[in-house]
């Protein structure tokens, strides 16, 4: 298996703690081969249930007389698909020492699933599994991975072309067949052009009064649909930092493709020359290094924000842990240099440094507290937060 060694632990950890692990993601993500992978390594009896198969579907007619046997480690893939199923596990995790543990697989977060937050609250635990990383692929081969995207099989396709064509069937997929699934109440159609308007937004803070008249629909109906993109995790929200420092701060979240491929395929970019030569090129690389980076430093998103002044100062990612405040700039250029903007976030965020991660080969100072770090450099120079 490519990578994951490191998901693989850490959803070990967890069920040694936990009766339910939740492992989320987007569809084709590689959720199912983790699962697997962990399976094949359990070293006790091991159960699988698919939902999308008609099979297991009927052997879970009867869940309780299905599952209650059970020893081991249960795995229940596409579980968004049955979400009656979460009373019976709460009724199965609480039995006395726990003679199964449930890994559960879903293609939407806990807050779609509310019946998995509201049945087994206190004995789930959470894990997103996102597509490719740096971790997973190695530094050298970071182009590819930005523009074809973190999903493995869009990664590890023969071809750019194979890549693309993957990644099409993919945005079919979701459209036709799991917003249906997942947004009952939503117009699938009016999602698809939703989020194609989005490609547009990337790296822009979110404008729900603009979007909204564009469709006709009320700012409460773009929110709702927003909220499905994200749930679903194809969309990104990243939060404004509002501490009071005495200005005027912007409020609205940054929006951000999750996956670069996905993005790509949207703006029509199939090469990495169409990708050097589009404007969108700037926007596309911030985003994909800011993943990058709050992968590399360990960030959980509740540590990451942005932050901006009606002003003009601004800065691309502010990751805050405790007391520590680190702040990064994200620019697609081989010669970054420093802007007045860095040095008012600098001082009035209280920044322990600034590092400005750019697409040239070295690593150097650009004035107190403030680098320039090559993305070539990022595993090198940029390090965990402890």
């Amino acid at each position: 298996m490519h990578g994951r060694a490191g998901d693989l632990d850490d959803i070990r950890r967890r069920l040694r703690r936990q009766p339910v692990v939740g492992l989320l993601g987007p569809r084709q993500v590689g959720k199912t081969t983790v699962a697997r992978e962990l399976a094949d390594r359990a070293g006790s009896p091991v159960s699988f249930f698919d939902l999308e198969s008609p099979a297991d579907l009927h052997r879970l007619d009867d869940a309780a007389t299905a599952l209650s046997p059970l020893r081991g480690l249960v795995v229940i893939d596409e579980i968004q698909r049955r979400p009656e199923l979460f009373p019976l596990l709460r009724v199965l995790a609480d039995r006395p020492r726990r003679p199964a543990t449930f890994l559960v697989l879903g293609s939407a977060s806990p807050h779609l699933l509310k019946q998995s937050s509201e049945s087994l609250a206190g004995r789930i635990s959470y894990v997103e599994l996102d597509g490719f990383g740096l971790g997973d692929v190695g530094i050298n081969h970071w182009r590819k991975l930005w523009l074809r995207g973190g999903f493995p099989r869009s990664y590890l396709a023969r071809s750019e072309a194979e890549s693309v064509g993957w990644r099409a069937d993919l945005r079919r997929t979701y459209v036709d067949q799991d917003l249906p699934a997942l947004g009952p109440g939503f117009s699938a159609r009016t999602v698809e052009r939703m989020w194609e308007m989005l490609v547009h937004y990337h790296g822009q803070t979110w404008n729900a009064s603009e979007l909204a008249r564009a469709f006709g629909i009320s700012h409460t109906t773009g929110r709702r649909y927003l909220d499905l993109l994200v749930d679903t995790f194809m969309i990104r929200l990243l939060p404004p930092w509002s501490e009071n420092v005495g200005k005027r701060i912007v409020k609205a979240p940054k929006l951000y493709f999750r996956d670069t491929g996905l993005l790509h395929l949207m703006l029509g970019v199939r090469t990495v020359d169409d990708l050097s030569h589009h404007v969108k090129v700037g926007a596309s690389f911030e985003g994909f290094a800011l993943s990058a980076v709050a992968r590399q430093l360990g960030a959980d998103r509740r540590e990451c924000f942005f932050w901006a002044t009606h002003q003009g100062a601004e800065l691309d990612l502010l990751v805050v842990r405790g007391s520590r405040r680190l702040g990064f700039e994200f620019k697609h250029t081989v010669a970054p240099a420093v802007t007045k903007s860095m040095r008012i976030a600098l001082a009035d965020l209280g920044l322990e440094r600034l590092d400005v991660i750019h697409t040239g080969k070295e690593t150097y100072p650009l004035g107190d507290k403030i680098r320039a770090v090559a993305f070539d450099r990022l595993h090198e120079d940029i390090h965990r937060l402890r």
